[in-house]
Parts: structure tokens; C-alpha cells; sequence
């Protein structure tokens, strides 16, 4: 216990840490290796140069030409006649015919990004031809740059043909070299520069066309976030302009027949009048409130300040008592579970009885007599609105102008939220009636866990008619 109790303190007590391997650096990541300094220097650099390229692509075409010549076409002047291993047995060419065959070789590379067919195969017939003749040059490093440049920027079914033309040409390579090496070392190193060539032109060529379709679909997802949000601001226009139009619609309807009215009784019952002016005052103040509740939700300082629910079932009673003050009489009648409704079939139901009084009130008057009924039946609703017409206008009333306009036109988009129906049309006797149907869906049952699967071997239990296990 003693030597325990001793172990422990000296495990606490503070001191240098005890001596162990050393811990080895965690392997660089893929983000470490991109911030390496080296790397962001070389992509730097890379970025300048296909920025150059871009705007003058003649520059990179004349350096590939330079760098061959100077690598390839100096030391086979200086040292003539090849290699010093493969000088015997071939042919000595003076100073002109190798400059010429160099020529042949190396500025056709000049056109290999704009006709790389055309350039591989001036390439490829000046090699067969030096070859023939047991002529080596340094400059045949050309071959391999048209083929990089063949798969990297020609056609796609010209490849094979320019591979086939190379192994041609390096089969022809192997059988003049065979007295130095045999035939098979020869050709499985030839071909494998061969394949190189054409494996990077193919990788940077892949690569290239990975990153055009990065960028289209990036610009195409760009289009199309600018037409959900250029679609989702008109939407919201149209809502508003609804909204807007049934409010400045509705209270001026009401305020043009208080003010109608008020001048009549202004000489007979002046008290009258000044009823009717308060009733204007008050509609054109809830107007203006309800205008900058609306406008409100637009602004993002004042999000959430002034603002009220949206109005439902329980303020149609305010609607009739407003619209009966401007002279009209307004029977309001209900029939079934009202309460059954949330708050957007609510709104919907009320911008359209809204709307088909604020109509009865502009185009039969102040004289007229509108009756609003509501029912619910189960998932449908029905919304109808009639009037008598302006007094002693009888059956040949004619139909009312905002028919086809916006007020009938909002009715409809709202009813069409769910699934309903809103027609409009002259009433048998004079007058005028809308009537809406609206169907609500009732909600989808959730499904349940499905039963377990009983194990191999274990009895089903017997049913349980009456439910007793519950």
C-alpha cells in the first residue's frame, strides 16, 4: 500500500516528462500540401501562364519550337553523327542535310495545338525516311511531343491511326538498332516512352474536360438560383399585389358609400353626416394600417414590428358591420365546423368573401341587399355570395366590369391553393352571386413500424379478439 501511495504522489508531482520515443509529425494532409508556399507559388505561377496562353497562344508554341532546338538540334551539330555508342554502322550526313532533317522534325511542332493530325504525320513520314537512311538525330524527341499533342488536342479516332503509325516507326527503329540491342529490349523501351506521351496528352486532356463541365454546371446552377429567385419574387409581387388589392379595394369601396351617403343626410340629418365622416375616418385609418402592416413585411429593419396575425373566419363579422355601415344590408350565415379550418383556409375564405362584397358594394350600390353564407361540409367548403342588384334594376342588371379583372382573377388563384373552383355570374331575378368550393385534404395517416418478424421456430401467439392484451 505504502509503495503504491508513493508511485502516485510522484506521478503527480511536476517534473519533466518521461523519456519515450519521439513522437513522429502527423502526414500532411491534402490541405497542408496545398498551402505549402512551394505549391501555392506553382499554381500561382501555372495560373499566370494559361492566363498568357490564353491571350497570346503563339508564345508557348514558339517556346516548345526553341527548347527542341536548343536541347536537341545543338548537340547533334556538335556531336554529328548520333550517339558515340550508335555512330558505327550509320550514316554520316554533313552539316546541310542535318539542319534539314532537324527542320522537318521540329517546326511542324509549331502547328501541333492548331492541326496536330496534320503535324504528327509530317513528323511521322520525316522520321520513317531518316530511319531508312540510318540517320540518328536527338531531334527525333519530336515524335513524342506530336503524339502528346495528338491526344491531348486532335481528334479522338485519329488516335488509333497515329498509334498504329507509331509502332510502325518504332519497329523500324528496333530492327536498325538490333546490332547494339535486341529487338525486344529496344522496343519495350521505345514503347514505353510511346505510351507515356500518349497517357499524359489523355490524363490532361480528361482532366481538362472535367473542369469545363465543373464550370457549366456551375454557371448553369448560377442561371438557375437566378430564375428561382427572379420566379419567387414574382410570386411574392402577385401575393402582395392580392393583398394590396383587397385591401384598397374593399375600404374605398366602403368609404366611396359612406361618403355617398353622408352627403345625401348631410341636409336632411346632419347628425347622420357626421356619423358617416368618423365611419370614414375609422376605415381609411384601418386602411392605411393594414397598407403599412403589408408594406412592412417588406422592410428588413422593421421585420416583426406592427405586425398582426392574418385575419380569418372570427373577423368576418367585422367585414359585414363595416361593409352594412356603407348602406348595404349584409346577411352573414354559417353552417357546420367552422373550427375544423387553419389559419390559410381561413385567409383564403376570407379575401373572397372580401372581395364579392367589396364588388356587390361597387357595382349594385349602397341600396342593395348581399347575403354571405359559409358552410363546411367534411373536407369541402363552399362560399357564396349574392346580392338583390341596385334597386329596381331587375333581371337585366348588366354583368359587373371586374368580371374578368383583377378581383374575380384573385378569387380564382386563391381557390386554386386548394384544389377549388370560384364562379361568378348574373342571380335569377336580378343581381349578382360568387360562389366558391374549396376542398381541404384531410392529412395523411403516418405509417407505423411495421410488425416483427417472428424467429425460426417460435410459436405465433394466439389473436386477441376482444383486445385484452391492450
Amino acid at each position: 500500500m505504502h509503495l503504491v501511495t508513493t508511485d502516485l504522489t510522484a506521478a503527480a508531482r511536476p517534473g519533466p516528462p518521461p523519456a519515450g520515443p519521439p513522437l513522429l509529425p502527423a502526414p500532411p494532409g491534402p490541405e497542408a500540401l496545398w498551402a505549402h508556399p512551394l505549391v501555392a507559388r506553382l499554381a500561382a505561377a501555372g495560373q499566370r501562364l494559361r492566363r498568357l496562353d490564353q491571350d497570346r497562344p503563339w508564345l508557348l508554341d514558339t517556346a516548345v519550337v526553341l527548347v527542341v532546338l536548343v536541347l536537341s538540334c545543338l548537340p547533334d551539330l556538335v556531336h554529328r553523327g548520333g550517339p558515340r555508342g550508335l555512330r558505327a554502322g550509320l550514316t554520316q550526313l554533313p552539316v546541310a542535310g542535318i539542319l534539314a532533317f532537324q527542320a522537318a522534325l521540329v517546326l511542324p511542332l509549331w502547328w501541333r495545338r492548331r492541326a496536330p493530325s496534320l503535324a504528327y504525320g509530317v513528323i511521322a513520314a520525316v522520321f520513317v525516311v531518316q530511319w531508312s537512311l540510318l540517320v540518328v538525330l536527338r531531334a527525333d524527341v519530336a515524335l513524342l511531343i506530336a503524339l502528346y499533342g495528338l491526344a491531348l488536342h486532335g481528334r479522338l479516332r485519329h488516335l488509333p491511326y497515329a498509334c498504329a503509325v507509331m509502332a510502325g516507326a518504332l519497329g523500324l527503329v528496333a530492327v536498325q538498332v538490333s546490332s547494339l540491342v535486341t529487338v525486344g529490349d529496344a522496343l519495350f523501351f521505345l514503347a514505353s516512352a510511346a505510351t507515356a506521351s500518349v497517357a499524359l496528352g489523355l490524363a490532361l486532356r480528361i482532366r481538362r474536360a472535367h473542369v469545363a463541365a465543373l464550370r457549366e454546371r456551375a454557371v448553369r446552377l448560377e442561371i438557375e438560383r437566378d430564375q428561382r429567385t427572379a420566379l419567387a419574387a414574382a410570386a411574392e409581387r402577385a401575393r402582395v399585389a392580392r393583398e394590396m388589392h383587397d385591401i384598397i379595394g374593399h375600404n374605398l369601396s366602403v368609404i366611396i358609400g359612406l361618403a355617398d351617403g353622408g352627403a345625401y343626410a348631410a341636409d336632411v340629418n346632419p347628425g347622420r353626416g357626421k356619423e358617416a365622416l368618423q365611419l370614414i375616418a375609422g376605415t381609411g385609418r384601418e386602411a392605411l394600417g393594414e397598407m403599412r402592416r403589408m408594406l412592412g413585411v417588406l422592410r428588413e429593419d422593421d421585420e416583426g414590428s406592427g405586425l398582426r396575425p392574418q385575419p380569418g373566419l372570427a373577423d368576418l363579422a367585422d367585414l359585414c358591420e363595416r361593409v352594412r355601415a356603407a348602406g348595404p344590408q349584409v346577411t352573414y350565415r354559417t353552417g357546420g365546423d367552422l373550427e375544423s379550418l387553419d389559419l390559410g383556409a381561413q385567409l383564403v375564405v376570407y379575401r373572397i368573401a372580401q372581395e364579392a362584397l367589396t364588388n356587390s358594394l361597387k357595382h349594385a350600390g349602397s341600396g342593395t341587399t348581399a347575403r354571405l353564407r359559409i358552410t363546411v361540409d367534411g373536407p369541402a367548403v363552399a362560399v357564396r355570395v349574392e346580392d338583390t342588384g341596385p334597386p329596381g334594376g331587375g333581371p337585366d342588371v348588366p354583368a359587373p366590369a371586374d368580371t374578368q379583372g383583377q378581383g374575380l382573377a384573385g378569387m380564382r388563384e386563391r381557390a386554386a391553393l386548394y384544389a377549388g373552383s370560384v364562379t361568378a355570374g348574373p342571380r335569377p331575378g336580378g343581381g349578382w352571386t360568387v360562389e366558391a368550393l374549396l376542398t381541404l385534404s384531410p392529412p395523411a395517416a403516418a405509417p407505423g413500424p411495421p410488425p416483427p418478424t417472428p424467429l425460426p421456430g417460435t410459436p405465433t401467439p394466439p389473436a386477441d379478439p376482444e383486445g385484452l392484451s391492450s
